[in-house]
């Protein structure tokens, strides 16, 4: 079935629905099916490991400016994962900082809390979370947007979320100057 727009007699044409009204679905459908059981004989044939997660997270930064990190377990785009994180997964994290904490939160489902290991390098700000066990495997270095007391921290998982909230060291500066109003 071809889906065609009926042509007026005026000379006025639209190359959006001459583009969108001209093209065969069932082609597309075909095509689609093709793909996707060309995708299980390969799975099936072991081809494919997995599962794969890639994708982009994006999040206002401080200075008002847009922050765009990858996550996921696949060689990326702006940089190679090091090979020996072969099979861990990359948790979606988020990090949000106000006057006093900082707090990390990042998506592990299917683990319990006693199979997170976190690890804070002090020197570099870094924190560090993993999990191995033999049915999931999570990595990922975090790297804080200030220092941290690390005597401060406090971590709870529940349902697949893991939160973590430091203190900073010293309270985030507020910069600016006051203005009077004539």
């Amino acid at each position: 079935m071809v889906i065609r727009r009926k042509k007026d007699n005026d000379d006025w044409r639209d190359p959006f629905f001459d583009d969108f009204f001209d093209f065969d679905i069932e082609k597309e459908i075909r095509r689609m099916e093709e793909w996707m059981n060309r995708m299980i004989r390969e799975f099936g044939r072991g081809e494919v490991k997995g599962p794969y997660v890639y994708g982009f997270s994006m999040r206002i930064g401080p200075d008002g400016k847009p922050q765009i990190q990858e996550f996921g377990n696949v060689p990326r785009r702006f940089g190679i994962r090091e090979e020996s994180m072969e099979g861990y997964r990359e948790p979606l994290v988020d990090v949000m900082e106000n006057d006093k904490t900082i707090s990390i939160t990042a998506e592990m489902p299917g683990v319990t809390k006693d199979d997170i290991e976190l690890d804070l390098d002090e020197d570099n700000n870094v924190l560090t979370i993993k999990v191995d066990t033999p049915e999931r495997k999570y990595y990922k270095e975090v790297e804080l947007p200030a220092k941290v007391k690390p005597d401060s921290a406090k971590a709870t998982y529940k349902n697949g979320i893991l939160d973590v909230v430091f203190e900073r060291v010293e309270p985030k500066k507020k910069k600016g100057r006051k203005i009077k109003v004539k």
